[in-house]
């Protein structure tokens, strides 16, 4: 008789190893391979014999299109986020740190599809059906026919999800809860989720109904469990926010049927979620216009322009070493922008702190953003404030150059729409509103946005003495 083999698996990233070790060579996680069956689970079963395949059938390229048949919720962010609402048969991963509001988001949205005339299904596997019934009524969702369950046997809500009238929607808090009797590791383990998930997702494809994962998140903020999940399913999405800051932010990092650039922004209230219509007025609800340091950066999330304070507050340091602190914006960007404002500008900030923070808590990601840092770093050293109606966007490069960025008219129209009538932004860029009395100050340069900034060279360096 063969004697049965073992696997070792790491619960981080999904390795397989042949023996246990306490650090993971792939991931470098230590205290994160655990042994597994390989007879349970995924492809797997004693006396599996590959049996002869069949022909598919195969198709042109060519013929007709039909759009992804999608379920909207009515709650308009929501259906941004996900390119229109819930796809059909389609399997949807949301990850979020715990307590930042998915299970809320997602019962309101079970709501309002029930409202709608829908069959939605949640299924709970962290919390009992009274806890979500309370929920329910915090959320005034008490009134919809949505359908409670608290399981965590894979089998067992399949089969309850087969009897009867098949759901439109699907929801699973969380896939870390699931476990399935043909997988003999412990809940929560690769192995497990794989498994899980592997299995819902079949469901949705079979039926046609659409699946919506609630997964856990890391320390480093990535979603728990194997990475092989979020390329399992068709769209993935992240509920970001602080905790210390009343809004929060659906982004979407991958989607199968719509942009993967898009976000849905949402107001935290003792009744739940609030849609924010214009994120903007959100991030410059409390800007005061006579600071230096403080420059409005017209951002563009997907295809939404949004309005953000840039602030940044440049100090004498008596350490060897500078602090550079920031919140919401790359620290390594932060440095090139230093570099090249004290290489081809002549800023020195060798002997000064400085504190960067995106207003409100958000956090950009995108490079048009330079030249809006480098106005607020010029404008606290300079101690002048900015003027209180232009907005700033532009890639600056390592030659000191401004480079033109896209959406430059959507950009311009948002801030118009919000009271701004100047804007500084690259030479050279497309899409230039023209008839609508804007004044758009062209720069080409690093160097001519500190001599707009500050008035002068000799304004610069007096104020660099008086520090």
């Amino acid at each position: 008789m063969a004697k049965a083999r073992t696997q070792f698996i790491c619960q981080n990233c999904g390795t397989i190893h042949n023996r246990w070790a306490g650090k993971c060579e792939s991931c470098g996680a230590w205290n994160t391979i655990v042994e597994e069956d390989p007879m349970g689970g995924i492809g797997s079963g004693p006396g599996k014999v590959p049996k002869k395949g069949r022909p598919v059938a195969l198709t042109p390229l060519s013929g007709e299109i039909e759009e992804a048949p999608r379920i909207e919720t009515g709650i308009s962010e929501l259906d941004r986020a996900t390119g229109g609402g819930f796809v059909r048969g389609s399997a949807v991963l949301v990850g979020g740190d715990p307590g930042i509001g998915k299970s809320t988001l997602l019962m309101q949205a079970a709501a309002a599809l029930s409202r709608r005339g829908h069959k939605i299904v949640y299924v709970s596997g962290e919390e009992a059906v009274a806890q979500v019934r309370l929920r329910a009524q915090r959320l005034n969702a008490a009134d919809t026919d949505v359908m409670l369950a608290a399981e965590t046997n894979v089998e067992d809500i399949l089969a309850t999800l087969a009897e009867g009238k098949r759901p439109d929607l699907v929801i699973i808090d969380s896939i870390q809860t699931l476990w399935s009797e043909l997988a003999e590791s412990a809940p929560g383990t690769v192995t497990q989720v794989r498994t899980g998930v592997q299995a819902m997702i079949r469901f949705a494809k079979q039926t046609g109904a659409a699946m919506v994962l609630v997964g856990h998140v890391t320390k480093d903020g990535q979603i728990a469990g194997p990475r092989v999940v979020e390329h399992m399913v068709d769209a993935v999405l992240y509920f970001e926010g602080d905790r210390g800051h009343h809004y929060r932010i659906l982004r979407t990092v991958k989607n199968r049927f719509g942009p993967t650039d898009e976000i849905g922004v949402f107001e935290m209230s003792d009744i739940g979620l609030r849609e924010v219509a214009n994120p903007s007025e959100l991030f410059l609800g409390e800007r005061n216009a006579k600071s230096p340091g403080a420059a409005v950066f017209a951002g563009m999330e997907g295809t939404r322009p949004i309005l953000v304070e840039v602030q940044a507050l440049v100090a004498p340091t008596s350490l060897g070493t500078p602090r550079r602190a920031v919140v919401g914006w790359d620290s390594a960007r932060l440095s090139m922008i230093l570099a090249v404002l004290e290489a081809h500008c002549g800023v020195r900030l060798g002997g000064h702190d400085v504190y960067l923070n995106i207003a409100g808590g958000y956090r950009i990601s995108e490079p048009a953003a330079d030249l809006a840092v480098a106005s607020a770093l010029v404008s606290s050293l300079a101690g002048l404030a900015l003027p209180v109606d232009c907005v700033y966007f532009g890639e600056v490069s390592l030659s000191g150059a401004v480079r033109p960025v896209g959406h430059t008219a959507q950009r311009l129209k948002e801030a118009e729409k919000l009271g701004f009538s100047t804007a500084l932004l690259p030479s050279g860029s497309a899409e230039l509103p023209k008839g609508n009395g804007g004044r758009w100050n062209e720069i080409g340069s690093l160097p001519d946005m500190v001599a707009l900034v500050a008035g002068s060279k000799g304004a610069l360096r007096q104020a660099e003495d008086e520090d």
